[in-house]
């Protein structure tokens, strides 16, 4: 399989960044093609030009790229921190700038102009790994889980991925190191679930 893989935190330090590089080594050895993306290492401008919203136009080469890899993966990985429930800004600009018309839906229909979306991605599963100093209790009942909603409803629902999971590990900042090693086996347990060799 053709798995995509997004990172999305700027600290090389971080149990994001420990999460990435484990997903990335199982992958291989599970013998899945892999297109790996450390947006902050790579500097990826997350800023949408306006030349870029229309459906049919000429996209600069580094955003390409993404859009064609999207277009050609069977699976994705996206790893990132909460940040006030959502995506830090560099990954929100990824999905404003890759995630687009044309790539990854459209809208059909005569609906009277609103448009009824059509999911265009062939993923099949999209995993979702998160981290949080705020515990799940909390999250889901004062904030409504809104990282949930985005995910799994707004971006992967609306183009046409039907398997979805997402994992929060949390409170990352007073986690232990035999914490963080249970949590990396969890997460080669649910890839081993979702992109078996």
């Amino acid at each position: 399989m053709k798995i995509s893989v997004i990172l999305a935190h700027p600290n090389k330090r971080s149990f994001n960044h420990a999460i990435a590089t484990n997903t990335v080594e199982f992958l291989k050895q599970n013998g899945h093609d892999i297109f790996y993306h450390d947006l902050y290492e790579e500097k990826f401008d997350p800023i949408l030009p306006t030349e870029e919203i229309p459906r049919d136009v000429t996209l600069p080469p580094e955003i390409e790229r993404h859009c064609r890899e999207i277009s050609e993966a069977d699976g994705i990985i996206i790893i990132h921190p909460n940040w006030w429930g959502q995506p830090p800004a560099i990954l929100k600009g990824w999905i404003d700038r890759a995630i687009r018309p044309g790539v990854a839906y459209e809208f059909i229909g005569d609906d009277k102009g609103e448009g009824v979306p059509c999911g265009l991605l062939k993923i099949k599963t999209a995993v979702v790994f998160n981290t949080s100093n705020t515990e799940t209790e909390r999250e889901a009942t004062i904030f409504g889980d809104p990282l949930e909603t985005i995910w799994k409803n707004c971006i992967f629902g609306l183009c046409g991925v039907k398997s979805f999971y997402r994992k929060m590990f949390n409170i990352i900042v007073i986690s232990s190191e035999e914490q963080r090693k249970e949590w990396l086996q969890e997460v080669r347990q649910t890839l081993e679930q979702y992109f078996p060799s």
